[in-house]
């Protein structure tokens, strides 16, 4: 999911009551769907629950990583707590991956030892799910849109819905045909969904774990972009990342050019402005007479 890197000025607490509302109806889905999987005997019912309950602790992970977030700057942790919020999202997605593995491997007995299913149950159940799926997204989606942490969260109960959905789908073919091998192939598809969901926004979070460039800005470019600022001779020792998801950071050793010294505040105060311009809020300059500047020094990171 796209995403700018400029600042977002966004009320810290704002949201929390709809994520402890959506943990709670979560937690209630969740016993009323495993006691009607066992009873309708639907192994795609029990998917759809433990992926609930997934939903559940990932919407309390989400909301214990807000809070911390909030947390300031100390003298142990210079950068503050702000990356609180993409651990709990890798968290939730290699939660999500387990969770599917663990899907697939009980469909594949399944397949082998089919059991008979109760369609009506299965449809009524799924059919509570679905509304409680859409209740639960429609509390989440505007605050997924600006954290990486209520998207995880927020995908999740996406792929619950889906879930439901399918498991409806599932229900009704029991009903109608018979079908009861539809169980855990819906199964497989509830599984191959929540797999490929989190596969494609895993590496996201990695990156910013990893102290990547951020995904919006060519690094390259930018250097480039710096260098043609009027007293700027030469780049090197950069490295961009982003401090938290919406903070890309730079630090760089800024050659000036022969004879413009006195220009070097002037130059600082630019290459700030230019680099704001590109999204990047927060940047450490270190600037090197020509003169003294370091030598055998790589263009980005150390020598």
């Amino acid at each position: 999911m796209p995403h700018d890197h400029a600042h977002h000025h966004i009320d810290p607490k704002a949201g929390d009551g709809r994520l402890i509302g959506a943990v709670a109806v979560n937690l209630g889905l969740t016993v009323a769907q495993i006691i009607g999987g066992i009873l309708s005997g639907s192994l795609a019912l029990i998917a759809d629950a433990l992926h609930n309950l997934s939903d559940a602790a990932s919407l309390v992970i989400a909301l214990i990583a807000r809070r911390i977030a909030r947390k300031g700057a100390t003298a142990t942790m210079t950068y503050g707590y702000g990356r609180a919020e993409v651990v709990a999202a890798l968290v939730n997605y290699t939660t999500l991956i387990l969770l599917g593995i663990y899907l697939c491997y009980e469909a594949a007995l399944r397949l082998f030892d089919p059991h008979a299913v109760d369609g009506w149950l299965v449809v009524i159940i799924a059919g509570i799910a679905l509304l409680v799926d859409l209740v639960t997204a429609a509390l989440t989606w505007a605050m997924a849109k600006d954290s990486v942490n209520i998207r995880a969260a927020f995908l999740h109960n996406l792929a619950d819905a889906l879930g439901s959905v399918a498991v409806i789908v599932a229900g009704t073919l029991i009903l109608l045909f018979d079908w009861q091998i539809i169980d855990p192939l819906v199964t497989f598809g509830i599984a191959g969904y929540i797999l490929w969901m989190s596969f494609s926004e895993i590496g996201g979070v990695i990156r910013i774990l990893m102290l990547g460039s951020p995904a919006g800005i060519d690094t390259d470019r930018l250097i480039e972009d710096l260098r043609t600022v009027d007293g700027v001779q030469d780049i090197h020792h950069a490295h961009l990342w982003q401090m938290q998801e919406h903070e890309p950071a730079l630090e760089a050793h800024v050659v000036v050019a022969p004879g413009r010294w006195s220009d070097a505040d002037r130059i600082k105060a630019a290459l700030k402005d230019r680099l704001a311009g590109a999204g990047v809020g927060h940047s450490t300059l270190e600037l090197e007479c020509a003169r003294h500047a370091c030598t055998d020094s790589q263009r980005i990171g150390h020598s």
